[in-house]
């Protein structure tokens, strides 16, 4: 049974290998067939891209053929062009070397008759020499001494002509812009004077501010620097300073204790150092009101404090800050006539009598010091000239620095400016005439312009045209050291010569 069994078991594995085989054969076959087929289609695939290949590559080659004929062709035609250019310039070179040579030839030629054009200009000129007897300089120098001769006359008559035509629309012009200024400058005439006098209301304070053995009276003084006179006049204490500054301290001072009534040393002192803060705040806010109504910004703080100073300084009358204001307005409307620095004219002319705070204080003149305080406190240069040239004795370079000189002169001398009664400016203009007249060769004299200008006729056949130079010069001298005056004289000494005759 086991046997048959083994037997059954042993047939089954044969049946069953040999079946697997024959399917394992039947695999083979159908895969090996169906490769067959994918390769075949594989093949004809391949077959198919290779022959696109071929045509794309075929368009490709033809079409570089076809770029390479054309750039070929252009090459070509760049050289023709090249060749033919070439030829041009070659045949162009040769023209230029022709047309060298030609000139070289001319130039040969014009130098043959330039060298034949002197040869008989130098002969002409000999034969000249010969028939005039006189050399080629010698007849220069003398046709240029009969030209300038005839001409001499005609230019000298020329010239006066154009001066005098300049002059009279120069002058005209002049007295147009200065006559606007005067008038949009129409101002009050009369001046100012600064106080010196404190007048009392009651005879018994007289006695107070004397003091016992005068010490309240001597304390008053030293702390101002001021002298007080009590006895010169009823009702009045006069005051006396050269410095007016002082002088309106001790004032102020002296109004205070009388107003309170106690008088003695301590007190004194008290209200004098009061008075002088008062006056130190009204010297800056006069300096300060005086630039804001002219319309100048910057000025620096010391300036101001000069500037408000001349408050209480009078020039012959005239309170000297209001002269200084005043020439300012003038001079920015003359500066915006003439076109020169509005700013710079304005600035120069409301600080050019600077100097008149300090000449009690400082030696020179009152322009020089002005000049001086301008450059120490850091105004510019330009004002520091102005202010400085504003007398003859310093040259004024600039524009601005002559509108100074003329607004300078047209407020000083304005009606009603200065308090010169009638009777000293008669005198003044007599003493001007009698200093010119007491010179030789004077034939007369006169006083013009209410006494700036002194015009002085000569005796020609006594005074040349030199001696009248110099007696321009010795009058102006002799007026300097021998009168007072305001501002500057112009001396104009005139010399005339006539030559009359009759044609019958």
């Amino acid at each position: 049974m086991e046997l048959i069994t083994i037997l059954l078991a042993v047939a089954g594995v044969a049946v069953g290998f040999g079946g697997s085989q024959a399917i394992s054969r039947k695999r083979n076959i159908n895969a090996s067939e169906a490769a067959e087929k994918e390769l075949k289609k594989a093949q004809k695939e391949a077959e198919k891209e290779l022959e696109k290949a071929r045509e794309e590559a075929k368009q490709v080659s033809e079409e570089a053929k076809k770029d390479e004929a054309n750039r070929r062709k252009e090459i070509k035609d760049i050289e023709q062009r090249l060749i033919t250019r070439e030829d041009n310039l070659d045949k162009k070179l040769d023209d230029l070397d022709t047309r060298t040579e030609k000139l070289r030839k001319s130039e040969a030629d014009v130098e043959e008759l330039k060298d034949a054009i002197r040869e008989i200009r130098t002969k002409q000129e000999e034969k000249l020499e010969k028939i005039a007897k006189l050399t080629k300089k010698d007849a220069t120098e003398k046709l240029l001494q009969m030209t300038e001769r005839d001409v001499k006359e005609d230019v000298k008559g020329l010239i006066n002509k154009l001066q005098g035509e300049a002059k009279d629309l120069a002058e005209e012009k002049a007295a147009a812009i200065i006559v606007s200024a005067m008038e949009r400058m129409a101002s009050e005439v009369t001046a100012e004077r600064t106080v010196s006098s404190v007048k009392l209301e009651d005879e018994d304070m007289k006695g107070r501010i004397i003091g016992k053995e005068g010490r309240n009276i001597q304390a008053l003084q030293r702390a101002t620097g001021v002298d007080i006179m009590v006895d010169e006049t009823p009702g009045m204490i006069i005051l006396s300073s050269f410095d007016p500054v002082r002088r309106e301290v001790a004032r102020i001072a002296l109004e205070m204790l009388l107003k309170d009534g106690r008088v003695h040393p301590g007190r004194i002192e008290e209200v004098v150092e009061k008075a002088q803060k008062q006056v130190q705040k009204e010297v800056m806010r006069a300096g300060e009101d005086a630039a804001r109504e002219v319309g100048i910004i910057g000025i620096p703080k010391e300036v101001l404090q000069l500037l408000g100073e001349l408050k209480y300084r009078t020039s012959y009358g005239q309170n000297v800050l209001k002269h200084s204001t005043e020439m300012a307005h003038m001079a920015g409307i003359i500066a915006e006539e003439l076109g020169a620095d509005v700013k710079i004219t304005k600035y120069s002319a409301l600080v050019h009598d600077l100097g008149k705070a300090l000449t009690h204080k400082m030696e020179g003149k009152h322009h020089h010091i002005s000049a001086e305080m301008l450059r120490k406190y850091g105004a510019p240069e330009e004002v520091a000239h102005a202010a400085e040239a504003h007398h003859d004795d310093i040259e004024a370079t600039t524009l601005e620095a002559m509108i100074i000189r003329v607004v300078d002169a047209i407020s000083a001398s304005r009606p009603g400016a200065r308090n010169i009664s009638a009777e000293n400016f008669v005198e003044r203009m007599k003493d001007l005439e009698n200093v010119a007249n007491g010179f030789e060769g004077i034939e007369k004299s006169y006083a013009i312009s209410a006494g700036r200008e002194v015009r002085v006729f000569v005796r020609p056949g006594d005074i040349d045209d030199l001696a009248a130079i110099k007696l321009a010069r010795d009058i102006a001298t002799k007026i300097e050291s021998t009168m007072q005056y305001p501002g500057t004289i112009k001396v104009n000494v005139i010399r005339e010569t006539r030559a009359t005759e009759y044609a019958k």
